[in-house]
């Protein structure tokens, strides 16, 4: 039965069964982080561990689940049983990215064998270490950051495995929310194989392996017809950081490959802001799909053409203990550093530069009402950059967070100890053009409790998002904190700032960058945005040469 219909149906049911893996999820994790942000991910692989299939949430936690499935065959073997779920977060044993992101995975058995795996990530509140949160500024390796899980069996032959659940929970400072969130976790992974069961029951396990591999080899065919559209060579960009540093990437395009070379780059950091070598090829693989296939499932087919350079030990491939709290605004670097070096040569494919961070922001303390500990965990929207031909969106997420959505005010509110005194688009000047970049956001967070605490990591703070073509860069990210003595505080980097009653701390993050000359803009644009607040007079005379009439 590997006619091309019935082979058409398995395809589809595998992507039906990676989206009922995500709402099982999402309808039954604790943490507002998971079923309101849907910082999380789903998907499923063959019995080698290659991607065919993704649920919905954060594009750079899809690709993790195949290296996590990979890394368990390599450990386990033939150690691996029906019922059998393994969990890691470590990034040297298989978790890619950080100690936050649980990493849940189950083998699916027919016919006596494995033919595929369910698997699922999602960035969960607390799992120990230095700091509430497990993140902190402060950490220089890893052992700071918390719990490590270096893939290990959490529940065997379908029996929980209570002393590994108990050394998860005991390390958490949130243990009830960890202990929901895991449980979620573990129903997504049990439902997909249920499906998959059935599924190979139904058209045979070899039909089944059959359809996974055409889906994969169409997934390589439509790669390569892509990359034959795009231009041929090197490219080559250097680019000052926020920090100090520079970072170098080479793009070599054939017609049947693209490299990214990023072996020329400065030493691992001393603190936590690096990426394992897993999280560089999946901020390349992004990239990658955005400039050949965006509009088709991903699979291990799609990026067989790619190949990434990098050298051990460096920020982008570091060497363990390294700590990596904050390995995402390191590999979001990655991915706007490649977006960048090849935007102005595909202009009709990238736009200019967003507003690239994942501005995470943790505030948290004893909940005032509860006497609980609590721990906001939430990435922000931000300013997308400018098209050739239209103003780029305000207030999405950033390219590498993905299909995600911010924590409604009420929902902060009733489940957290603040206030939100204000949600609003970010209107001071930059990111103007022919075509404007879109707006970033405002957001500020009142505290309530008299002993709270303030983490963030932002980048483009000082080095701001990039124009093509003319166009003024962004306006960039950072937090303001207004303490009850009067004084204002500002930062882009801070651990464990002490917030206490009604002390405040401002989002800013900035409004993508413009394209085009701005003198071009259509003059009842420019007043269209100076209506809307967007813009003041004084501005539109300066970047546009815009003069108000009145008739």
């Amino acid at each position: 039965m590997s006619d091309p219909i019935t082979l058409e149906i398995i395809q589809n049911s595998l992507q039906a069964t990676s989206d009922e893996m995500f709402a099982a999820m999402r309808k039954t994790a604790m943490s507002s982080i998971i079923y309101e942000v849907l910082d999380m991910g789903t998907g499923i692989t063959d019995a080698q561990g290659r991607i065919a299939s993704s649920g919905a949430g954060i594009p750079a936690f899809i690709g993790v689940l195949d290296k996590s499935v990979q890394f368990i065959l390599s450990k386990f073997g033939d150690d691996i049983r029906p019922n059998d779920v393994f969990i890691t977060n470590d990034p040297w044993h298989g978790g890619v990215t950080h100690l936050n992101d649980l990493v849940l995975a189950m083998p699916v058995f027919s016919g006596g064998a494995i033919i595929a795996w369910t698997a699922n990530i999602a960035h969960n509140s607390d799992v120990g270490g230095m700091a509430p949160g497990s993140l902190s500024g402060d950490a220089t390796e890893i052992f700071q950051e918390g719990l490590r899980l270096p893939a290990v069996k959490l529940i065997r032959a379908g029996v929980t495995d209570q002393a590994v659940m108990d050394i998860i929970t005991c390390n958490s400072r949130m243990p009830d929310f960890l202990l929901g969130d895991v449980w979620a976790a573990i129903a997504a992974v049990r439902i997909g194989a249920k499906r998959l069961e059935d599924l190979a029951a139904k058209y045979t396990p070899a039909t089944f392996k059959t359809a996974m591999d055409s889906f994969m080899d169409f997934g390589e065919k439509t790669a390569l017809a892509e990359l034959a559209k795009l231009p041929k060579g090197t490219f080559e960009l250097s680019e000052p950081q926020d920090d100090g540093r520079t970072y170098n990437v080479k793009v070599t395009i054939t017609d049947d490959e693209f490299i990214v070379d990023l072996r020329d780059n400065p030493p691992q950091d001393k603190g936590c802001t690096n990426t394992s070598r897993d999280g560089t090829i999946v901020c390349a693989q992004m990239l990658f799909k955005s400039v050949t296939d965006p509009e088709t499932p991903a699979n291990e087919g799609s990026f067989r053409p790619l190949k990434v350079l990098t050298t051990e030990g460096t920020v982008f491939h570091a060497q363990e203990p390294a700590a990596i709290g904050f390995y995402f605004e390191t590999e979001v670097r990655v991915y706007d550093l490649i977006w960048r070096c090849l935007a102005p040569h595909v202009p009709e494919r990238l736009p200019a530069g967003h507003f690239s961070s994942i501005c995470g922001t943790f505030v948290g303390g004893t909940h005032p009402d509860t006497g609980r500990q609590y721990t906001i965990i939430e990435p922000q929207i931000g300013g997308w950059g400018a098209w050739g031909d239209r103003d780029g969106n305000p207030c999405i997420f950033s390219g590498f967070h993905g299909e995600t959505y911010n924590t409604p005010a009420e929902i902060s509110e009733a489940r957290n100890g603040l206030y939100i005194d204000k949600m609003a688009l970010n209107t001071a000047p930059g990111g103007e053009g022919e075509y404007n970049g879109g707006r970033g956001l405002v957001l500020e967070y009142r505290i309530r409790t008299q002993s709270g605490f303030l983490t963030a990591g932002y980048t483009r703070s000082v080095v701001k998002p990039w124009p093509l073509d003319g166009g003024e860069e962004g306006s960039g990210n950072f937090i303001e904190v207004d303490k009850i003595t009067g004084k204002t505080e500002h930062y882009a980097f801070v651990s464990g700032l002490d917030l206490t009653t009604d002390d405040v701390v401002r989002v800013i993050t900035s409004s993508g960058a413009g394209f085009g000359d701005p003198r071009k803009r259509n003059p009842g644009s420019v007043a269209m945005d100076i209506k809307n607040g967007f813009l003041t007079a004084e501005r539109a005379r300066e970047v546009h040469g815009y003069e108000e009439t009145t008739e």
